[in-house]
């Protein structure tokens, strides 16, 4: 039998971010629904609203957060952390670039493909700015279900071990923040300005200090030295829910079984 494994802080951080964000989709679609649109006009004659409140808290929430991502942190994951310097434990090997490059493309080119179709249908009139904000939104808490239970790009694209070893980690804000780029005001392109600079700079540092981001000369990113076992929480959801489908299965089995049982034996009975 598999040990559980505790909760971490890092866990528990993401955890509480997965439901905060939850909660400002939750209310930015209640936002769009009584008003029928969102745009960035915070205040109406001076008046603070329930619009205002709920734009301004997306802001400065997503804003701090891309602002800490520049600094190190001990309430991070090491996918993102691994770019500092007092994350790096070297092994005397040489990075692994293959494996760091694996898929890389891919995802690029199929978030392009995903957001080019929401940009035709947004320029189409289809949709609104105010849904591109929600989409950015659900981007966000998508994001948070990536790290905690199934992430496609890892899984079917990249192939890499885990999160703390992922090479696109600190993309997360830009790809968040994407549909955001069809609507040019100070409200979008801000949250975008930020996401793209932190994206520079996590480029920038994959190019300059490529052995901080591979396992292979970074001990920081072994599973003997992860802080937070954020895999090891996925593992036990996926050996859950196969349990829980190889139950029902054998459950639907011996319904089946018993109801030809029981024909078999009317039809006995009956002749």
């Amino acid at each position: 039998m598999k040990k559980k494994v505790k909760l971490t802080k890092i866990s528990l951080m993401h955890y509480f971010k997965l439901v905060f964000r939850s909660m400002l989709l939750l209310a930015a679609t209640a936002l769009y629904f009584i008003e029928g649109r969102i745009d960035t006009e915070l205040f109406s004659n001076g008046i603070i609203s329930f619009k205002s409140v709920v734009l301004c808290l997306i802001w400065v929430v997503f804003a701090v957060e891309m602002t800490l991502r520049f600094f190190p942190s001990r309430l991070e994951s090491m996918g993102c952390q691994k770019q500092f310097s007092i994350n790096h434990k070297a092994t005397g090997e040489a990075p692994d670039r293959e494996k760091m490059s694996t898929g890389v493309l891919t995802v690029f080119t199929s978030w392009i493909a995903l957001n080019a179709i929401i940009a035709a249908v947004y320029y189409a009139g289809v949709i609104d700015s105010g849904i591109l904000l929600l989409i950015a939104l659900c981007y966000s808490v998508c994001d948070m279900i990536c790290i905690l239970f199934f992430c496609p790009f890892q899984t079917w694209m990249m192939k890499n071990k885990c999160c703390g070893s992922c090479r696109i980690y600190n993309w997360d804000f830009a790809m968040m923040f994407t549909p955001l780029l069809l609507v040019p005001n100070l409200y979008n392109w801000s949250l975008l300005a930020i996401a793209l600079a932190l994206l520079i700079k996590w480029e920038f540092m994959a190019a300059r200090y490529p052995e901080r981001f591979s396992e292979r000369s970074n001990a920081c990113l072994t599973c003997a030295n992860c802080p937070e076992k954020l895999c090891s929480h996925k593992k036990q959801l996926q050996r859950y829910l196969k349990t829980y489908w190889e139950n029902r299965k054998r459950g639907e089995l011996l319904r089946q079984l018993e109801e030809q049982f029981l024909k078999g034996k009317k039809h006995h009975t009956g002749t």
